[in-house]
Parts: C-alpha cells; sequence; structure tokens
C-alpha cells in the first residue's frame, strides 16, 4: 500500500477543519471557543476564543450564559509581581480588530461550579451576549491543557468560592 503525501495532507486538513468552529451573527465572527481540561476535582474551568469584528462600528460583549451556577469574564493581570483575576463587564471589538481570549493572553470565560470535570472531546452549550449582534449561541470543545511552559494562571487551584468576581447587571450594562 502506497500512501501518497498530498493525500494525508487532504486527511489533515479536513481534521483541522473539523475540529474548527466559528459562529456569525451580523457582523461578528465567533472563532473556535474552547475550554481547557480541568482536574478531576477542579470546580472551575476556562474558556476561550476569538471575536472578529468585520463592520463598521464597534460592538462590545457584555455576557456569557451557560448552564452552570455561574460564569464571568475575567483577565489575568500581573500586580506587584504577582498574578491576580478581575472580572471583565464588558469585551470592546473595534472595527477591523479581532480580540483574542487565550490561554496565556489574560481574557477568558470562567465556568464556576463545576460538578463533573472537564474532559477532553466533550462539549458543552453557551450563549454570548453582545450589545448590538444580539446573543451568538456556540459549543465550547474541551481541548487538552496547553504547554505547562505557557504563561498564564492554573485556574484548577484557587478558590473562586472567596474571591470577589463581581456582580454584573447586565440589564444595565453600557
Amino acid at each position: 500500500m502506497t500512501i501518497r503525501p498530498f493525500a494525508v495532507l487532504a486527511v489533515l486538513g479536513f481534521a483541522t477543519a473539523a475540529q474548527a468552529h466559528d459562529y456569525k451573527a451580523g457582523d461578528l465572527t465567533v472563532l473556535h471557543p474552547f475550554a481547557i481540561e480541568t482536574a478531576a476535582r477542579a470546580t472551575t474551568g476556562a474558556g476561550y476564543f476569538e471575536i472578529r469584528n468585520d463592520g463598521d462600528t464597534a460592538d462590545t460583549l457584555i455576557a456569557v450564559e451557560a448552564d452552570f451556577p455561574k460564569v464571568a469574564l475575567h483577565t489575568s493581570v500581573e500586580a506587584d509581581g504577582m498574578m491576580t483575576m478581575q472580572p471583565l463587564e464588558r469585551i470592546e471589538i473595534a472595527p477591523g480588530d479581532t480580540v483574542t481570549l487565550a490561554p496565556g493572553e489574560g481574557g477568558h470565560v470562567m465556568f464556576m461550579g463545576l460538578e463533573a470535570p472537564f474532559e477532553i472531546g466533550e462539549s458543552f452549550d453557551a450563549t454570548l451576549v453582545f450589545e448590538k449582534a444580539g446573543e451568538i449561541a456556540v459549543e465550547f470543545n474541551v481541548e487538552p491543557r496547553p504547554d505547562p511552559s505557557a504563561a498564564g494562571m492554573d485556574h484548577d487551584e484557587m478558590d473562586h468560592d472567596d474571591m470577589n468576581h463581581g456582580e454584573m447587571d447586565h440589564d444595565t450594562a453600557e
């Protein structure tokens, strides 16, 4: 049996395309929402994605909704040599820009109150809420933990129940 390199590349390209999942509403495209696998006893998990604005006006992500006790937008910041998390009430996406929420990049979605760990290959539904584009239903695929040498915070070891994540009133956010 002879394996042709271009045939292998075609199959790999199809596999990559099958893993990629994008969602569109108006001028916004949400690219590849994913969550990171968690430890067996973790009560929190983190989610990531990109938002591309192909329009002429800014839009703002004001909430993420999912079937967990608490879901919040967060950012990781360094202060006095320590990494800390702070809640984000909104993320603006300027015209022509792409905003990236990625491991080690700072911005992320926290899913709190997990009853079971996020396991590779699983997925769950969520809704991203934008001021102008409205709601975009997405699916987060659970992927392997990135290389431990990558920058970022390890959310598995943090006690989020004692942290002030801020309460957001999404009906009045402007």
